[in-house]
């Protein structure tokens, strides 16, 4: 690893620079694209179980005793409409984290090609930016299944408006840059269920993707709005439901702020990563 050029911390990146961390970038997330194009059917609804069981579960089943104006904001005309957009942000979640997650982990562990990898003389920044834009691929292809769903249930087009897929992408961003962290952390696939278990699982309910997060009191506030699901699971109802004026535009610098984040550190974890 010490031939690979280091990140430019301290310093101006020259257009130049950022063009090639680009292109290479590309580069790592071709590679990746040869393997996800021959799969686009699996992946695309290997997802959607979760989402759908709870669509029918809470939306169709518990939701038909919940009234709008009680628990949920008489914005809406029921808790199937509410939730629709959550179980789109938690289906994108779900995905990019788990499949960049087991992708990596799978070279580094099984198949060790992940060591070829690292032998790449290109900025770390792109083999992260690679392997996180194949991650938020795979959120896309699923949580469009989601999508069509949302659409045959309300018909709403407000699920394909520009705002409503650009927090989707920012969603998917931030958990697959989560995803190439943690599979470059783990040591085996048993650790990547603790990083389930502990993380995804317990962020999946309290992201507010069931719930308002403004009627929680304010210490449970402050701890769902730490999580980053918050923000896209509520900017995506927003997007859809509510007029611009009415959007939480914080949304989206937040995301982008962790989205950026967790790119210099996945940097930082290629940079010194030892396989």
């Amino acid at each position: 690893m010490g031939f690979q050029r280091a990140l430019p911390f301290g310093k101006k990146l020259k257009f130049s620079q950022i063009q090639l961390i680009l292109a290479d970038s590309l580069t790592i997330f071709w590679g990746d694209w040869l393997d996800l194009r021959v799969r686009i059917p699996q992946i695309a609804s290997s997802g959607l179980i979760s989402p759908l069981i709870y669509i029918i579960a809470f939306g169709l089943g518990l939701g038909t005793s919940i009234r709008p104006g009680s628990v949920i904001s008489s914005d809406y005309d029921s808790y199937l409409e509410f939730i629709l957009p959550g179980m789109i942000a938690l289906s994108s979640m779900t995905i990019s984290f788990a499949g960049t997650t087991f992708s990596i982990c799978g070279d580094r562990l099984f198949t060790k090609s992940f060591e070829e990898l690292l032998l790449v003389p290109i900025n770390p920044l792109s083999l992260h930016l690679g392997k996180m834009s194949a991650g938020i691929v795979r959120g896309l292809l699923t949580s469009g299944s989601v999508i069509i769903l949302a659409l045959l249930f309300t018909q709403n087009l407000g699920f394909l408006n520009p705002l409503f897929l650009l927090i989707l992408l920012l969603n998917c961003a931030v958990f697959a840059g989560l995803g190439v962290i943690t599979g470059l952390t783990v040591k085996s696939l048993e650790s990547v269920g603790l990083y389930n278990n502990f993380v995804i699982i317990p962020m999946s309910f309290l992201g507010a993707t069931f719930f308002d997060p403004a009627t929680l009191p304010v210490g449970l506030k402050f701890l769902v709005y730490l999580l980053p699901l918050t923000y896209a699971s509520t900017a995506l109802r927003a997007a859809v439901y509510s007029p611009l004026s009415d959007f939480p535009w914080y949304s989206i610098p937040i995301l982008l702020a962790i989205a950026a984040g967790l790119s210099v550190w996945g940097a930082y974890k290629f940079s010194n990563q030892q396989d």
